[in-house]
């Protein structure tokens, strides 16, 4: 039986490095709503996405599960 945890991604916990102008103004950013912490994760920027701006989280979740959902019938196909 599959549980929580095996669904689990493992890059949410990774720091994430200001390469670019976006993403050091990003993490910048997201450290400092977080208590000025400088060790910026995914899941941290997520969080503060979901709060601040979750009209553009929505729309990414809408995407991936139509993706997955055609996917899914793509491969319900293949196997008949």
């Amino acid at each position: 039986m599959l549980s929580e945890s095996d669904f689990e991604n493992p890059q949410k916990n990774t720091e994430v490095m200001g390469d670019s102008e976006l993403k050091k103004w990003l993490v910048e950013y997201v450290g400092n709503r977080m208590a000025g912490d400088k060790y910026v994760t995914t899941e941290m920027i997520v969080s503060i996405f979901a709060h601040e701006f979750p009209e553009f989280l929505l729309v990414i979740a809408e995407e991936n599960f139509m993706r997955g959902y055609e996917q899914a019938l793509i491969d319900i196909g293949d196997k008949k």
